[in-house]
């Protein structure tokens, strides 16, 4: 096994799932180990003296004398897709330089925009059913921003006409308020009820949710 991806120990982390979802579609063989979050593992020196930012994803890579160690999703991913490119393996980006762009804004603005939507609808509630509260003035504020946005976004299976790791993200975050049974459109509803299927995404939903 030439990698080995740490993810969470719940397998709630929305980043850890892009990640293994790239490894898993580039057919790349990978061993997983688990870090406990809420026993603060991440902070502990053995795991945050190999990864820099002491978080979830971490992607290691054997093969030398010093193991290649690589943090923050989308940095692994990029990694892979220029490591890895197609057509020998499956492209988690877009051939065009500019959809290319437009997936890499996607998912940099899920990853740093709205911050209560996120708070007040986590992935525990996408993976696990924990119940929540009906959205706060500022949650509803945010889950407009994302529906105004993906509305625009979606207009077929996939964004950007083949499949690419931008539609992981923008599932992940559509299902905070789809899985909740909060508003929103059946365009949206049925881009993301197609994505949940796919077979990469589902072996990372049967490791945590009962046969």
């Amino acid at each position: 096994m030439p990698f080995t991806l740490y993810v969470d120990s719940l397998f709630t982390s929305p980043y850890a799932l892009s990640a293994f979802v790239a490894l898993t579609e580039k057919r790349l063989p990978f061993a997983m180990q688990t870090v406990d979050l809420e026993a603060g593992q991440q902070k502990l020196g053995a795991y945050r003296d190999r990864a820099l930012t002491a978080r979830v994803p971490a992607l290691v890579e054997d093969g030398g004398a010093t193991p290649f160690v690589l943090t923050e999703s989308t940095a692994i991913t990029e990694y892979l897709e220029e490591s890895f490119p197609a057509p020998e393996y499956i492209a988690l980006y877009p051939k065009d330089r500019r959809q290319r762009a437009q997936a890499r804004q996607v998912q940099a603005w899920l990853r740093s925009d709205m911050v209560q939507l996120r708070v007040e609808r986590d992935t525990e509630t996408v993976f696990f059913g924990k119940a929540c509260q009906p959205l706060s003035e500022a949650g509803q504020a945010a889950a407009d921003k994302l529906l105004h946005a993906a509305g625009r976004l979606v207009q077929g299976p996939n964004l950007f006409g083949e499949w690419s790791i931008a539609d992981v993200d923008l599932t992940v975050m559509l299902n905070r308020l789809i899985l909740n049974g909060d508003a929103v459109p059946q365009k949206l509803q049925d881009y993301a009820a197609g994505q949940w299927q796919r077979p990469s995404i589902q072996q990372w939903l049967a490791r945590h949710q009962p046969g």
